[in-house]
């Protein structure tokens, strides 16, 4: 018996012993013809696709994205609303001017899009540039395009960090790891800074200070060695961003770079601009020019080894030789901020802040291992930010769009917040993977310690968004002191809180290898020495103004040792410490009864919720009483050691805040 064939009669499936059959006794299958348009057979569950090559069909893949926010139009000079495609010539023209030579009559000629796509249709650009050097022969590089991929989604930035960049790989939870190069940390001391008529007055120089002077001839060599081997590639990423949460104070920042991995890396740290804010970006005030897989020129004045990491305040411009470490990009713009925001009366911070439900925000100052990421990150609080923030007259607002967090033994149970941001969109750098199942570990530290996690802020759960706040409650200075003579807390006042504050102190220990347990104190100004611009007394005067102005405390905690230095002594618990942070946030701390410690004339609350008594007092702890004797002294040499290159200087019309400053610090 024959089946039936579909209803439109093209199929019929001989299944008779009687009909003919093909190789290995199957039924042959016997098509119909029923009209003419029904010639080619194809499945008729869907309609085919209109695409002639797999070029259009991948292209049919990717739709256009439509702004989220309405785009109201940019105004022309006359009032006429502008196109999509004068706003594009616009911006491709703003791009061109910034990677113009200095040494050549016109910017390069930009396209956007990426070189690997065939059929788009590129938007081209050729800016005249106005320079003021010596104009050379036109060279092959005026015979090329430099391909801009522009403000790239995450997405996009793996798709080429993938492909083109060695060492780049999707990790398990989905983070994209990759590799800084031969430098895995920041090289403060090939940081250069241009001394000028203007930035010789202002800015910090000399001993101590973070600012290592260059003349504005050499950095004209560098930027145009980067502009160079920039319009030199195929392709270079352009981020346009914001630094500031505060709208009133934000600033337009320009990265081009060389990587995708830093394109990524960054659009994680900066705000990221909404579609109607990137059409209107306009000119950047700042920009960086990461060229860091090309070193400098040794022979170039200056210059110390093949790295220059170099910032000219009075062009707006950074330029990275020599080092693929993406954290220099991050930091080089927070120095920019410290010049920046205090000349508008905003006081710039290098700090972790939160906010309590009812309102109450507080700074959290502490430099590596005091603690400062894990107690800004409370999960009965608001994250404002983890590390840059500015003070206004508004209040406080986060710097930045995302968190840098160190990964090294990260576990999901110590840092749950950090363990769960580390997913699609985060760059994970150097760290080392599992190579089947690319699950990280986080205890390796084959290629660095100074294994990091970018993510946006957004990853956190319990993040503030807009990351900004009302004014401080609380100021709290942490420190993790190894020589075990601190308190475990200590209300400061305004005179204190500048002392402390200025010297930026902590304690380090030496790894047990050679068997030295010696601690090691460090002392770094304003708690980031190595990227403020002015001198640290002038940060910490507007720091006390604002504390007074807005009724804020400030506190120094010491997260260290209790009962003896390092080696002898132990850890003050972590649970003990959140209580103490606790009852600051609170304002219970405030009513509690005080007494004053010898040396360094702290007040010492006499009782806490939640902590014994007895180890506030860090003298109760220490059995042997002259050894804690001779490690306080000890430290306070230190303490005043350090400040000597500070007591001179004068804030103000006289010396005498100065004066009452140094008081503030230990006596004996």
């Amino acid at each position: 018996m024959a089946s039936k064939g579909s209803q439109n009669g093209e199929f019929s499936f001989a299944t008779s012993p009687t009909v003919a059959r093909g190789r290995h006794g199957l039924p042959k299958i016997h098509t119909e013809k029923k009209k003419e348009e029904d010639e080619i057979c194809h499945d008729d569950s869907a309609p085919p696709v209109k695409a002639k090559t797999l070029d259009e069909l991948h292209s049919l893949q990717r739709k256009k994205s439509a702004p989220t926010t309405p785009i109201t139009g940019t105004q022309g000079a006359f009032g006429a609303t502008l196109s999509e495609e004068e706003r594009h010539r616009q911006q491709l023209q703003s791009i061109s001017a910034s990677l113009a030579s200095l040494t050549r009559e016109t910017g390069p000629k930009v396209v956007r899009g990426d070189p690997a796509r065939s059929g788009e249709t590129p938007r081209v650009e050729h800016v005249t540039h106005h320079h003021y050097a010596p104009t050379f022969a036109v060279s092959d590089s005026a015979l090329k395009f430099t391909h801009i991929l522009y403000n790239l989604s995450p997405a996009e930035l793996y798709e080429q960090a993938i492909k083109y960049e060695k060492g780049s790989f999707i990790t398990s939870s989905g983070a994209l790891a990759t590799l800084s190069g031969a430098k895995t940390g920041r090289s403060p001391r090939d940081k250069r800074v241009v001394k000028d008529e203007t930035t010789e007055d202002e800015l910090w120089w000399g001993k101590g200070s973070p600012n290592i002077e260059m003349d504005e001839h050499t950095f004209l060599v560098n930027r145009e060695r980067a502009v160079d081997y920039l319009c030199s590639l195929e392709k270079v990423y352009v981020n346009d961003q914001f630094l500031n949460w505060d709208p009133n104070h934000r600033i337009k920042v320009r990265i081009v770079s060389a990587r995708a991995y830093h394109s990524l890396f960054m659009h994680n740290m900066c705000i990221r601009p909404t579609p109607e804010e990137l059409e209107n970006f306009g000119t950047p005030d700042f920009t960086i020019y990461n060229a860091g897989q090309f070193p400098c020129n040794r022979y170039t004045h200056y210059m110390t080894s093949s790295t220059s990491i170099d910032m000219n305040l009075d062009r707006r411009e950074m330029v990275i030789l020599g080092t693929q470490y993406a954290g220099e990009m991050k930091k080089g713009l927070f120095s920019l901020m410290h010049y920046l925001m205090p000349k508008r009366g905003i006081l710039s911070l290098h700090s972790g802040c939160n906010i309590g439900k009812g309102g109450d925000v507080a700074l959290f100052f502490g430099l590596s291992g005091t603690g400062k990421t894990t107690l800004s990150t409370d999960h009965n609080r608001y994250l404002i930010g983890d590390d840059e923030h500015c003070w206004s007259e508004n209040g406080v607002s986060n710097i930045e769009g995302g968190c840098y967090a160190k990964c090294i033994d990260l576990s999901r149970e110590k840092e749950p917040d950090i363990w769960n941001a580390i997913k699609f969109g985060t760059v994970l750098e150097n760290v080392v993977f599992d190579e089947h199942y690319r699950e990280v570990d986080y205890t390796d530290k084959s290629v660095t310690e100074n294994t990091r996690a970018a993510y946006p802020i957004e990853y956190i759960p319990n993040a503030k968004i807009p990351c900004v706040g009302p004014h401080p409650k609380n100021v709290i200075l942490l420190a993790c002191d190894a020589f075990g003579v601190l308190p475990p807390v200590s209300k400061l006042n305004l005179a204190q809180t500048m002392y402390h504050f200025i010297s930026g102190y902590t304690a380090l220990v030496a790894g047990t290898e050679d068997g030295i347990k010696e601690p090691t104190a460090t002392f770094s100004a304003c708690f980031g020495a190595a990227f403020i611009m002015l001198h640290p007394t002038k940060y910490a005067a507007m720091l006390a103004e604002k504390m007074k102005k807005h009724g804020a405390t400030g506190w120094l905690v010491n997260t260290g040792w209790s009962g003896g230095s390092y080696g002898s002594g132990s850890r003050i618990k972590l649970a003990y410490t959140r209580k103490i942070i606790d009852a600051i946030h609170s304002g219970t701390l405030l009513k509690a009864n005080y007494t004053t410690a010898e040396v360094f004339g702290l007040e010492i609350p006499t009782e806490i919720e939640g902590v014994p008594s007895e180890i506030l007092n860090p003298e109760n702890t220490w059995s042997d009483k002259k050894a804690y004797k001779d490690a306080l002294l000890k430290l306070g040499g230190l303490f005043k050691k350090n400040f000597e290159v500070f007591a001179n200087y004068k804030i103000g019309a006289d010396s005498k805040l100065m004066e009452e400053i140094v008081a503030a610090g230990p006596n004996f």
